[in-house]
């Protein structure tokens, strides 16, 4: 008698006693009699005979389709393990998670014989359905088993010996069972260490093949970032050879990928070469340096940054270089520093012939690239002229970058308009300043107050227009530019050319369109549109609605507005600000600007004879406008200082004051 045919014995008289419901039975193997009991709670018959039940067609071919990969991997450790037991009734069978036959390699005359005659494609040997088994009880316990003769809680499988081990997907999913079966008399204990040597192998090719999957993936996403971000990249190799480079640094160096691929960093990079070589000679990284590459259609202003790359024994290999236009960096400055136009031609309100010529003329203008000079007194609103002319020009989508001459010192006219370098002066910025002319490339530049700018810095300005490059103060670099000049003045140009204050070369490049905003005074017929245009604006934003006395109009008529629209704009707030109960009325209206009405002797000048009044006439008629003002409303107060004060917006002290002045008693 074989050890196997003792084992065999030793476990047949502890299955009979439980199959036939004795309390007490032949100790046995825990997992074994653990599975007993479940074969029993789910009423599996220990004496059936009959064949396993099976997957249909459709669902086995669904079965094959979603496990092809485990198929695939796992039929070569098959077949090794076959060839240790061919020839003597052995079968190798894979499952899936389900105890479902996926895969069978047997000798041709042992299938279908009556030991493994429900080894077939699609049978099922779940626990449910063959009772204790190597396949369904490997499934319940996760683990490696073998079951052997009487083991099994079937008497049909007392014949087989069978030795399962699970297979897991590389996050620890189980995907399968590897079995090997054959007759019980040939059982050995080294059957199941064969078939953990193969699942195992098998696992370790799942997760070869996930890890592969991953890289492949993170290739792929490493891949389209490369391609498809807007900074340009140069993969070099130790020797600063370029071997490869995505389509922005392609766009940005404006050259084939075939005329960057094996040239040298150092001839992209021109003088600024030292960077790449320490880079790659000592590992000393560089980040937003300012370089000029040269590219096919010259040099190429922008920031780089670069770091080298090593193996695992900390050796250089290479090194990754990121090209950023500075026009980029300068768009998205641009954009975040307020220097873009937000007003249209729309914004213009007027409807007199003189404003309607001067945005006829600005429209028109919009739609060339020609310089403009825009003329007109302070307040006219110049500046959205300005704006509504970029916005209706070929270059709406670059910045508007505005510069007002005449609040900058002289000393730094240079310097906003060109920019410096570090160390450029004492006080300069720790690594430099780009200008107006370089943050304004692909856009509008705006002079306003042209005329107040110093004659040293028109020469400098003259080259720039007529090159077209900007080299920043304390550099010998030259930058191209590409700016739209749109200037303003509320000076006589001319006039200032004869005193030598204001170059004629430079007024005749600069006026090459030129178009006059009229004065407030001149187009006396739009105050009512402009008074109301800034009324229901206020009136928006403070969520309030304003009722406007009709003699308001008349006064503002006679006013011959020496600060233009941008003085009507503040007596429009001034008067939201005073009124009550959301009234307003001439008494809310500046002293200078009230005394046009009643009795003022003001009130007797047309509008267009007040536009010809000199200097001191003027004052002499403000301050008889006011003394009326401030005896009307002591007047009406009953001589309280106080309120008369309030209404007129000034202390009670400057009131007095003002009282002596005008030789008013109380």
């Amino acid at each position: 008698m074989t050890a196997a045919n003792s084992f065999r014995d030793a476990v047949l008289p502890a299955w009979q006693d439980f199959t036939t419901g004795k309390k007490q039975f032949h100790a046995t193997r825990p997992q074994i009699v653990d599975s007993w009991a479940r074969c029993a709670r789910a009423g599996v018959n220990p004496y059936d005979n009959s064949l396993h039940s099976r997957l249909d067609s459709e669902a086995m071919v669904a079965l094959l389709a979603e496990k092809q990969e485990l198929i695939r991997i796992a039929k070569p450790f098959m077949a090794n393990l076959y060839k240790f037991v061919a020839g003597s009734g052995f079968v190798v069978v894979l499952t899936d998670e389900r105890g479902y036959i996926m895969e069978i390699f047997a000798d041709e005359d042992t299938l279908g014989g009556p030991m493994t005659g429900n080894f077939f494609h699609g049978a099922s040997w779940r626990e449910e359905e063959a009772g204790t088994n190597a396949i369904g009880t490997a499934l319940v316990l996760r683990q490696p088993i073998q079951v052997s003769g009487a083991e099994h809680y079937c008497q049909k499988h007392h014949c087989l010996t069978c030795s399962s081990a699970p297979i897991f997907d590389a996050d620890g999913r189980m995907v399968g069972i590897l079995d090997m079966s054959g007759a019980s008399y040939a059982s050995h204990l080294h059957t199941l260490g064969m078939v953990v040597a193969a699942a195992e192998a098998i696992n370790a090719q799942l997760a070869i093949r996930q890890k592969n999957r991953e890289l492949a993936l993170s290739n792929n996403r490493l891949t389209n970032i490369f391609n498809t971000m807007s900074d340009g990249v140069l993969m070099v190799d130790g020797r600063g050879i370029v071997n490869q480079v995505n389509p922005a640094a392609k766009k940005i160096l404006d050259k084939s990928e075939r005329e960057v691929l094996g040239t040298n960093v150092d001839k992209l990079f021109g003088g600024n070469a030292g960077l790449p070589r320490r880079m790659l000679g000592a590992r000393e990284p560089f980040e937003d340096a300012e370089i000029m590459v040269d590219g096919k259609k010259g040099m190429f202003h922008c920031f780089a940054s670069g770091e080298a790359v090593t193996d695992e024994q900390e050796n250089v290999i290479g090194g990754v270089i990121i090209l950023r236009p500075i026009k980029q960096i300068q768009n998205l400055v641009n954009r975040f520093s307020g220097y873009h136009a937000t007003l249209e031609f729309s914004d213009i309100v007027g409807e007199s012939g003189e404003i309607l010529e001067a945005v006829r003329m600005a429209k028109l203008a919009a739609a060339t690239s020609s310089n403009i000079l825009l003329q007109g007194e302070s307040g006219t609103g110049k500046e959205i002229f300005a704006q509504a002319i970029h916005n209706r020009s070929e270059q709406r989508s670059g910045p508007f970058v505005a510069l007002n001459c005449g609040v900058i010192p002289r000393e730094l006219i240079g310097s906003e308009l060109f920019g410096y370098v570090e160390g450029a002066f004492t006080g300069a910025k720790r690594g430099g300043k780009s200008g107006k002319f370089e943050l304004a490339s692909g856009g509008t530049l705006f002079l306003d107050e042209i005329g107040d700018m110093p004659l040293e810095q028109q020469i400098a300005l003259l080259r720039v227009l007529q090159e077209k490059k900007v080299t920043r103060i304390g550099s010998d670099k030259v930058i191209p530019v590409n700016v739209r000049i749109i200037c303003a003045t509320n000076r006589n140009l001319l006039r200032e050319i004869e005193k030598g204050t204001f170059r004629q070369d430079l007024y005749y490049r600069l006026n090459v369109i030129s178009i006059g905003i009229p004065p407030l005074r001149s187009h006396v017929l739009d105050i009512p549109l402009l008074f109301r245009h800034f009324l229901d604006k206020l009136g928006r934003d403070r969520g309030c609605r304003y009722h406007v006395e009709p003699e308001v109009m008349g006064i503002l008529q006679r006013y011959d507005w020496p600060g233009n629209v941008r003085e009507l704009q503040n007596v429009v707030e001034r008067a939201v600000s005073l009124a009550e109960g959301g009234k307003i009325t001439p008494a809310n209206l500046p002293v200078e600007i009230y005394g046009l009405s009643g009795s003022s002797p003001l009130q007797h000048y047309p509008v267009a004879r007040l536009a010809d009044l000199g200097r001191e006439q003027r004052r002499q008629l403000a301050g008889e406008t006011e003394r009326q003002r401030i005896l009307l409303l002591l007047s009406s107060s009953g001589g309280n200082v106080s309120l008369a004060a309030r209404e007129l917006g000034i202390s009670r002290n400057t009131l007095y004051r003002k009282m002596r002045q005008y030789a008013i008693d109380n």
